[in-house]
């Protein structure tokens, strides 16, 4: 079991960082991405008022197309993600973000948002489902570490309470051992609630037999029915106040997270309401299916069985979205602290193996390959994201392709920094790449003074408090990794490397 638990730990340590750190900051997600669009600024508007001024503009962008659905804004998200599809002239698929109050284009930067890191936190920005392979894989080789981790450390929760700093290795497993106490139930929970959110993907072969048509799977678990052929006859779309009044009247003062219409400006229009998953656990789709010339419900998400109900809860869970502040805030906290476990354990292997080396001073490729690993990713992976942060500021906003050079720029700085820690001394690696996330991150808070309106001062002061809380955080990350620099100095001094 020890010999299970450190390999298996190894070979998807680096990946398994990866992933845990992308998705520890979507919690945070929306924030970032606002924080990402300084350009727009946050407007308390009625919901009916943001639902018709969003059917407004598709109506004169995309009048004919064969579907159009928003996002609803929120606290989080103040505008609204417009989509048509199906339109028979001109680009067939179309999208636009919408000032709320009334429609009109947004003119923000363009730009991905923490839409990269989250898609990278699960697919690793990989074409077709590769990537979600891969990060399935990894996750269910990270329960085998988990579990044969907890059979190896018998004296677990008596080591809890045991750290012994400035001993080298023990001080490394101390820490490794303390904090997977303290976050094991919430590494465990993660971890295979990742794998149940693409269980079909992984495991798709039940749904085969049982379902042979792919959408009467859907269908049985609640899902929304496909919409009626156009009937060809043109006919006005009903007020969608009307239809908001309904559903929030239906699922008790809940509001609506996103709005689909069908056949939009024909006799056969429907329209479907999204409830917000904001005040619920489960991450099921509840939605009410409306007429969209009458008004009248069609009908409404049904019933589903106990292992549906179940699947959605774990889901939910995972994702967050129903987390008020402090507890979206000990999701990022336990996040945090589950990638200080992953980056303990890979440490930890070269700190235990570098004395039973025949001659430290040169060791073997595979020892020099981990090291050099470990410092392109426990440190080189954030230093990569927040240059994100600093090309999403520095860029021109008129920049063609602006979104896509934003992760091409993060990617490329992971890569180069992953050649830099190949060709430098490991511990003048360590001690730059981690230099250079503290200044990064330090410098972002001044950065936003110099390129944007909105920066610390003035968020504090007016009550922004999405773009002051990533500002304070970005600041707070960096004085973090200072502080680990100078720790790391000074154990270098007083003890053997």
């Amino acid at each position: 079991m020890a010999w299970l638990h450190t390999w298996v730990g190894l070979l998807c340590g680096w990946l398994l960082f990866a992933v845990f750190v992308t998705g520890t900051a979507c919690f945070y997600r929306l924030e970032l991405t606002q924080w990402m669009m300084p350009e727009l600024r946050p407007a308390a508007v009625a919901p009916a008022t943001a639902a018709n001024a969003a059917v407004k503009r598709l109506h004169q962008i995309a009048p004919a197309a064969r579907s159009w659905f928003f996002e609803m804004p929120n606290d989080r998200a103040p505008y609204i993600n417009a989509y048509f599809r199906g339109a028979p002239e001109g680009p067939s698929f179309g999208h636009e973000l919408l000032d709320p109050a009334t429609g009109a284009p947004a003119q923000v930067r363009e730009t991905r948002g923490a839409d990269s890191l989250y898609y990278f936190h699960f697919d690793l920005l990989m074409p077709s489902f590769w990537g979600r392979l891969l990060v399935g894989f990894c996750a269910v080789a990270t329960l085998v570490a988990i579990v044969s981790g907890i059979i190896t450390h018998r004296a677990i929760f008596r080591d809890f309470f045991t750290f012994r700093p400035r001993k080298g290795q023990r001080s490394w497993l101390d820490a490794h051992n303390a904090i997977g106490v303290l976050t094991l139930p919430f590494f465990i929970f993660i971890v295979y609630s990742g794998i149940v959110t693409l269980l079909p993907l992984y495991m798709p072969w039940g749904i085969k037999i049982a379902f042979p048509d792919n959408r009467a799977f859907f269908d049985d678990l609640g899902y929304q029915a496909e919409a009626p052929a156009p009937a060809g006859r043109p006919a006005p779309l009903v007020d969608l106040s009307k239809i908001l009044a309904q559903t929030a009247a239906h699922w008790n003062g809940s509001g609506a997270e996103r709005i689909s219409i069908d056949n939009p400006g024909d006799a056969n229009a429907r329209i479907t309401v999204y409830r917000s998953k904001t005040d619920i656990l489960s991450h099921r789709a509840e939605w009410m299916l409306f007429d969209g010339v009458s008004g009248e419900v069609l009908r409404a998400t049904g019933a589903t069985g106990a292992a549906a109900k179940s699947g959605a809860v774990i889901y939910g869970i995972h994702t967050a979205r129903f987390a008020d502040q402090t507890m979206r805030f000990l999701f990022f906290v336990s996040g945090l602290l589950g990638c200080a476990v992953i980056a303990t354990g890979l440490i930890l292997w070269t700190v235990k193996r570098r004395h039973r080396l025949p001659d430290p001073a040169r060791p073997p490729f595979g020892f020099k390959l981990v090291e050099r690993l470990n410092v392109a990713t426990v440190a080189g992976l954030p230093v990569a994201i927040a240059v994100l942060f600093w090309a999403n500021r520095l860029f021109p906003v008129g920049m063609a392709a602006r979104g896509n050079a934003e992760i091409d720029t993060m990617l490329l700085t992971w890569l180069g920094l992953a050649i830099w820690s190949a060709v430098r001394p490991v511990q003048k690696a360590w001690r730059e790449v981690l230099w250079a996330a503290a200044a990064l991150y330090a410098g972002l808070p001044f950065l936003n003074v110099l390129a944007t309106e909105r920066h610390l001062g003035r968020s504090l002061t007016e009550g922004d408090l999405p773009m002051a809380l990533v500002d304070v955080s970005f600041l707070a990350v960096g004085i973090t990794f200072a502080a680990t620099v100078l720790w790391l100095a000074r154990r270098n001094r007083s003890e053997p490397a």
